[in-house]
């Protein structure tokens, strides 16, 4: 009999249980083992229900077990301790506090990221967008760095996957409620929830709810619009990531930039939070924010070029895409429509916006096209790329943006990602650490030799639990995966004996795009199912990952992949596990001995899945690309050579054959090379290597600090500047104005080289290996001031294409004869060339390329 009506029973918490509440809506739980066991312990069965979350646990406890933990003083000691902790963590001075100077404003951050991964009980992410801002704003909270971070609260969230029987990837969204979410109302001083909006075309007002949910120190808002009073449409606006259209992309992007700098203004006004000086933009989601920044100057009566100036200071983009067709790009006409014009051509959305020069700061080459990177790019006095090798495929990329300069001096650097190390390490692995490092933040540490004198045993035995355990998870994944692909009970007794936890594992999981290569393990599949079913030195594959429900071409190589985990030979020895996320990760990346990436290079932004699988001692198996290119090493890992053929097809064929080479023959042998006392010796010898070289160099913590560093001070610094000199704006505008209407006149003629005694180098074409020249050249400067400009010499060798290889930059004065010059020293042999430039000079440029103009002899 079905029942009439439902209701749900909750169960109240008592009051000496109150602290509880309070360390379940405070994120650091995901990453501090103590608090995670406190919930666990109060109700191991409740726990695993809730899907290990706190928050939706607390009601799911039993009445009766609640009351015998108030009275349980061993329970309510510990409860207390972690309070404590969590209260001290939340008040202490930490490495932000004790490294910046003090005595001027704080200067607070603002970091907007269209997806969040920081546990799987708050399902706002998708991939490593996602996990990557999670890891940057759990290192931030450690390291007391004063960041608000602003994101969208999705409905559903990102989709769960499951198979069909034919191997094809299904999806399901599954309704996200706030009540059970670790997300709070940011409220107001009359107690209810602070909303702010936004006007969309045809005076539709949409209201945007604030929510926060509490990583450490971090506050996450978390914006949405499934309000009462929105129209239906609106109400979906925040419905799904990356769902929809281009216009339902357009409309989440102003949703979170715009309405994300609204958010931040309520929320520090009654939070007391320190106002921002800093916007950082994780990818060209955000770019609306910048706009919005504009409009707000330009309506306190800032023209449109002077308010640029002044929030390109204060504004940081970081791209994470090294292909063009991984950018948003929209129609001109559709941001346009958006942006809607009044008669005057002032924006209705954002107000005093000129429009056309809005687009301006987007538009690619033709005017049709509305590039988002673009617009960061423009937006930005600071960008950065997520890898070394990722910064220079980026100065390429975007090369055009900044007419005039060679590609290495185009002004996007680099901060290499990182991974929050308390969250990817198994507890396994973390006692290991603390009993060579001791319990300490040993991510504040740049030396971590003490771990290479982990013995083999206890490591060895480390590693034989992690992949144990690796072992129990797939095989459940796989037995429910089938059970969800229409399977009998009676037809998956062999889903219980798949793998096997003595065997050489690897590990693959990413999201599932071309470009990424899922399938080039399958090139040859007959030579892979004889590397998996050797007698002597098997191998297996455990595999995850999504395809965007888009993306039809990556879901066939899911398929391919799935149907060949599927054959009756060899599915014992591959598993695809269905359905990837930060809990099904955090096994997957510990189990596995070697981390599997082949993605076509230089597609790869960074990757950070193999650095959570370093931490916990996994070794490295890639291509030459993103973090690994940086950080190769044959002591740590295996490169897998990139095969420099032009053509796709050839380029797969000879990297996959790379790639069974070296599994077959280099890693599969050291992993069964056992000694004497039946340990892998030369294996263990590589995984310290990696623990000692390559994991102190991996971790969020470093990534934040070169963030803080590199680009956030100099930022807060250059926002300060204006901030503390009303005029510099408007100087600094007409200083470019002036600067760029002269510029034609600016000219560099008659480039001489003298030896010491006067006579001109030309006459001879030699000087002696150590000769000391003089470098000289007429600079007309026209109607600029000299103090507008810098004229530098660029000297080095000369290559096979008659360029200059690696120059010097020297810097030329104003000599006595009126010519600007330089003495130097010549002390390599070989042909060197010389060429003089002229770039504009201003204390508020923060790059000499950043105007894009330059003069040459």
């Amino acid at each position: 009999m079905k029942p009439t009506m439902t209701v749900e029973v909750t169960s109240a918490l008592p009051a000496a249980l109150e602290p509880l509440r309070t360390l379940a809506m405070n994120l650091r739980w995901t990453w501090r083992r103590q608090s995670e066991d406190l919930f666990r312990t109060l109700d191991p069965e409740a726990f695993s229900r809730s899907g290990e979350s706190p928050v939706a646990m607390l009601p799911m406890v039993s009445a009766t077990r609640l009351a015998e933990a108030s009275r349980d003083e061993s329970f309510l000691a510990r409860m207390r301790a972690e309070l404590g902790d969590l209260e001290t963590y939340l008040g202490s001075g930490r490495w932000f506090q004790r490294t910046v100077p003090t005595g001027g404003p704080v200067p607070a951050v603002a970091y907007f990221s269209m997806e969040f991964g920081i546990t799987p009980t708050l399902p706002i992410y998708s991939g490593g967008l996602g996990i990557l801002a999670g890891d940057h704003l759990k290192s931030a909270s450690d390291l007391g760095v004063p960041l608000v971070a602003v994101g969208l609260l999705y409905q559903y969230g990102y989709f769960s996957q499951s198979l069909d029987r034919d191997g094809w990837q299904q999806e399901t969204y599954r309704l996200n409620d706030p009540a059970k979410l670790p997300v709070e109302p940011v409220r107001g001083e009359d107690g209810e929830q602070l909303t702010v909006s936004v006007t969309l075309p045809g005076s539709r007002e949409v209201r945007i709810g604030l929510w926060v949910a509490q990583v450490g120190r971090v506050p996450l808002l978390l914006l949405d619009t499934n309000l009462e009073g929105n129209d239906e449409d609106a109400r979906n606006i925040t419905d799904r990531l990356y769902g929809g259209d281009h216009e339902h992309r357009i409309v989440q992007e102003i949703v979170l930039g715009i309405g994300g700098v609204r958010a931040v203004e309520a929320y520090t006004q009654a939070s007391g939070f320190p106002t921002p000086q800093v916007f950082h933009l994780n990818e060209g989601h955000a770019g609306f924010s910048g706009l919005e920044r504009i409009g707000r100057l330009m309506r306190g009566g800032a023209g449109f070029a002077e308010a640029l100036s002044e929030v390109r200071a204060g504004t940081v983009f970081t791209t994470h895409t090294p292909v063009p067709a991984g950018i948003d790009r929209f129609d001109v006409e559709e941001l346009r429509r958006y942006l809607d014009a009044d008669p005057a051509g002032i924006s209705r959305l954002i107000g005093a916006l000129p429009v056309e020069a809005a687009l301006a700061l987007g538009t690619e080459d033709g005017g049709q096209v509305f590039n988002m990177a673009h617009m960061g790019f423009r937006l930005a006095q600071r960008a950065n790329g997520v890898s070394a090798l990722h910064g220079a495929v980026s100065r390429r990329m975007f090369a055009d943006l900044y007419p005039g300069f060679e590609v290495p001096e185009v002004p996007i650097t680099s901060v290499t990602n990182g991974v929050h190390r308390r969250t990817w390490i198994s507890h396994t692995m973390d006692d290991l650490f603390k009993k060579a490092l001791g319990d300490v933040d040993i991510s504040a540490l740049s030396d971590w030799s003490p771990l290479a004198t982990l013995q083999d045993a206890e490591l060895d035995r480390a590693r034989d639990q992690l992949r144990a355990a690796l072992v129990d998870m797939a095989r459940t994944h796989v037995h429910d995966a089938w059970i969800r692909r229409g399977a009998d009970e009676s037809e998956l007794a062999w889903t219980r004996e798949i793998l096997d936890p003595e065997i050489l594992t690897i590990g693959f999981a990413r999201r599932v795009s071309t470009y990424k290569r899922l399938t080039l393990m399958l090139r040859d599949p007959e030579r892979l199912r004889r590397i998996l079913l050797n007698p002597d030195r098997p191998v297996q594959l455990v595999i995850a990952g999504k395809a965007h429900p888009a993306d039809r071409p990556g879901k066939e190589f899911m398929q391919q992949l799935v149907r060949f985990a599927d054959e009756a030979g060899v599915r014992h020895r591959i598993a695809f596990l269905p359905d990837y996320d930060i809990r099904m990760a955090s096994v997957l990346i510990a189990g596995s001995d070697v981390w599997l990436n082949n993605p076509i290079r230089p597609e790869e932004a960074s990757g950070t899945s193999g650095m959570k699988a370093v931490l916990n001692g996994g070794l490295t198996f890639s291509i030459s690309d993103g973090w690994w290119d940086e950080m190769a090493t044959d002591e740590a890992g295996w490169t897998i050579p990139t095969a420099e053929v032009a053509d796709q097809n050839h380029r797969d064929e000879l990297e996959a054959a790379a790639l069974y080479d070296i599994l077959e023959h280099r890693i599969a042998p050291l992993f069964y090379d056992t000694d004497a006392r039946g340990q892998r010796a030369g294996w263990l010898r590589k995984v310290r290597a990696s623990l000692v070289q390559i994991a102190p160099r991996i971790t969020a913590a470093r990534m934040v600090r070169d963030y803080v560093t590199e680009l956030y001070l100099p930022a807060a610094h250059a926002a300060a500047a204006y901030a503390e000199d009303p005029s510099l704006a408007a100087s600094f505008t007409a200083w470019k104005g002036r600067t760029a209407d002269a510029w034609s006149q600016v000219s560099v003629q008659d480039v001489r080289m003298s030896t010491a005694d006067g006579a001109p180098v030309e006459d001879t074409g030699q000087v002696g290996t150590g000769a000391e020249i003089t470098l000289s050249a007429a600079v007309e400067l026209g109607s600029l001031e000299e103090s507008s400009v810098t004229v530098e010499a660029l000297l080095g060798p000369v290559g096979e294409d008659g360029e200059l290889v690696d120059p010097q930059i020297i810097t030329l004065r104003r000599g006595e004869d009126g010519r600007f010059q330089a003495r130097l020293t010549l002390g390599r042999p070989g042909t060197v060339g010389t060429s003089v430039r002229v770039l504009p000079q201003h204390p508020a440029l923060a790059s000499r390329a950043e105007l894009g103009l330059v003069a040459t002899a």
